[in-house]
């Protein structure tokens, strides 16, 4: 039965069948094939897959992401970053980077990190001479950081489908996300030294403080939505309500850029981003039920168990199949078909499942960022009117560094276990 639901799913990839119809349609297959199993499960696999409470935080932090993207946040988070890096070699580049790291902590997506910081800063760039492979490029690979820097969607997926706690996930993403996004600033400031890309050294000290004060609100958003997870004052699920509630008042009523007519645009937009990645979800849910039920996690486990029971070997092994399979599957679906899978395996071997999980969303999070179905890369092409060919040029240096990052995320694992310990 799984081995007709693997195949099944491939012939439908293959002919071009959507992702989340290939699994559900599979699915449905096998259960016919098997006959043992009456087909009245796949509709009730379907809705359990999403009858989550967790999976409530979803759509909230992807209103806010609409709404901090409309409500004026995204531009105020540029001024204030540029005003902290604008004035150094490589300064906008830099600016994209630090704004991507703001953004990040209220966003959980990385497409909306992209989409909000990039439409302002791609062609801020380009005008002041950068060239566009160059802006497009460092724009997609500081996205990423909309997924790794908490609070994120794809650690939510993690913590339900492997029952790990996401208050945890979250703590355990911030000292990582921190260190890889020094790491995009360090490679920013050597390719912009070498390239004389030159900072604004019109900056003063009377305009950084006039872009903090804009920017108070925007900083206070993060402080109080993870400070409330971390502190036991609400859930994760929680969080994504309080931060549609701010970002909407903020959005509306301070900064005034909302306007009523444009809310049931903005809901509407973020119903049809919510449904999609539900509707994976749920077809994803129902494939892993299979998988789960035929045995497929215990080989799993006996065939890395066979190759080498070293952790240092497993790792390697895992990041090498995670980075290519984030190549061609969406980060989403990779994590709630590969997690239920690999995580026993790693626990098995003695690694932290929240670390784990860590290394899963960082190496995936590489996959928004390549070719041929790198999220990331279309929508900065498109705003920077390059190809995919170019883009892909530009962004080889930043790739070589995240792999460096994964490793060493990897094999250090107190980067991602420390600051869980303490608050603990």
């Amino acid at each position: 039965m799984a081995l007709l639901l693997v195949i099944a799913m491939f012939a439908l990839f293959f002919i071009g069948v959507p992702v989340a119809i290939s699994l559900g349609f599979a699915s449905t297959i096998a259960i016919w094939w098997d006959g043992t199993i009456p087909l009245i499960i796949v509709a009730q696999r379907l809705f359990t897959s999403v009858d989550l409470f967790p999976l409530m935080a979803i759509p909230f932090f992807i209103l806010a992401g609409t709404l901090m993207e409309a409500g004026g946040i995204s531009q105020r988070l540029i001024n204030f970053a540029n005003a902290l890096t604008g004035h150094m070699t490589g300064g906008l580049a830099l600016v994209a980077v630090v704004t991507s790291m703001f953004f990040a902590a209220v966003s959980g997506s990385s497409a909306a990190t992209v989409a909000a910081i990039g439409s302002i800063l791609i062609p801020a760039m380009i005008k002041r001479g950068y060239h566009k492979n160059f802006s497009g490029g460092i724009q997609s690979i500081s996205g990423e950081l909309g997924v790794i820097i908490p609070p994120s969607i794809p650690m939510i997926l993690y913590g339900v489908t492997t029952e790990t706690s996401i208050r945890d996930m979250f703590i355990a993403g911030i000292i990582p996300g921190i260190f890889i996004g020094i790491s995009l600033l360090l490679t920013v400031y050597i390719i912009a030294k070498k390239r004389g890309y030159k900072g604004d050294t019109n900056i003063t000290w009377a305009d950084r403080k006039k872009a903090f004060k804009e920017a108070l609100l925007p900083l206070i958003m993060p402080v109080i939505i993870l400070g409330g997870i971390y502190g036991g004052v609400f859930t994760p699920t929680e969080a994504g309500a309080v931060a549609v509630a701010y970002a909407f008042i903020v959005g509306v009523f301070v900064y005034k850029e909302i306007k009523w007519k444009e809310v049931i645009q903005l809901l509407s937009r973020s119903v049809v981003m919510s449904s999609i990645i539900m509707f994976i979800i749920a077809n994803a849910g129902l494939f892993g039920w299979i998988l789960s039920r035929e045995g497929v996690p215990q080989m799993a486990a006996s065939f890395f168990a066979g190759i080498s029971d070293s952790p240092i070997i497993f790792l390697l092994i895992i990041n090498a199949l995670l980075l290519f399979i984030g190549m061609f599957i969406e980060t989403s679906v990779s994590i709630i078909l590969l997690a239920p899978l690999l995580m026993p395996v790693a626990m098995h071997m003695g690694i932290d499942p929240v670390h784990f999980g860590i290394i899963m969303i960082v190496n995936l999070a590489i996959g928004m960022c390549t070719p041929p179905l790198g999220v990331n890369l279309f929508i900065s092409c498109q705003i920077a009117n390059i190809s995919l060919i170019e883009i892909t040029k530009a962004i080889i240096p930043f790739l070589l560094v995240m792999i460096i990052n994964v490793l060493i995320i990897s094999y250090v694992p107190w980067l991602s276990t420390w600051l869980v310990q303490l608050l603990n």
